[in-house]
């Protein structure tokens, strides 16, 4: 079964509140970073999708390349799948992304079912899938499901605010990070936005 769900707000409001009181750290990035953003969307095999578009690209390319999907009506499975590889070249897809597209596509996964699954049992099914590692498991898991305990330790921004927020000599990679975060379950995807929302304030201020 699915572990707790962050749903709205109060949900992230009750998670950033217990990791204040559990890390003093996390205490001072929340205070200088306010109310967390609640980044939750429908799930399904468009979130999907998006998330795969998103990858390896900035944020600019991966909305682009979004409008020219949905222009297109290249938004939903079954078009995806039988679409010709000329008309999602003219997207802006690669051909790796084209083949992960098709192949997500054709995967027919049970998306009720994933909504009920638990964590790890949601991403061991989602990286079976082409184009889909960990990260994108995770990602999926944390903003299309709610999950609540979930965090995507090898993302790079997450590693570089770790750095930043507790003073290390050098930025964790994904072991390192991994064995941080246990000790913020079970709230670990509101310390993933809490670390996303300090990376942006850190690196604003710095003009980057």
């Amino acid at each position: 079964m699915a572990g707790r769900i962050i749903e709205g707000p109060e949900d992230l409001a009750e998670g950033a509140a217990w990791l204040a009181l559990r890390e003093p750290r996390f205490a001072l990035a929340l205070a200088e970073c306010g109310p967390l953003p609640l980044r939750r969307n429908a799930g399904g095999f468009g979130a999907l999708l998006d998330t795969i578009m998103a990858q390896q690209v900035s944020v600019a390319s991966a909305d682009a390349i979004w409008r020219r999907l949905e222009a297109a009506g290249l938004t939903d499975a079954a078009r995806v799948a039988v679409a010709g590889e000329e008309a999602l070249r003219a997207c802006g897809l690669s051909r790796q992304k084209i083949r992960y597209a098709q192949a997500l596509a054709r995967a027919d996964l049970d998306f009720a079912a994933l909504a009920r699954a638990p964590d790890e049992a949601v991403i061991a099914t989602l990286v079976t899938v082409p184009g889909i590692g960990r990260w994108t498991a995770e990602i999926y898991a944390m903003f299309s499901l709610g999950r609540a305990d979930v965090f995507a330790a090898g993302d790079l921004a997450l590693q570089e605010a770790a750095r930043m927020l507790f003073d290390l000599p050098s930025r964790p990679g994904d072991r390192a990070l991994g064995a941080m975060a246990a000790d913020w379950s079970p709230w670990r995807a509101v310390a993933a936005r809490t670390l996303w929302a300090y990376y942006r304030l850190r690196k604003g201020r710095e003009g980057v």
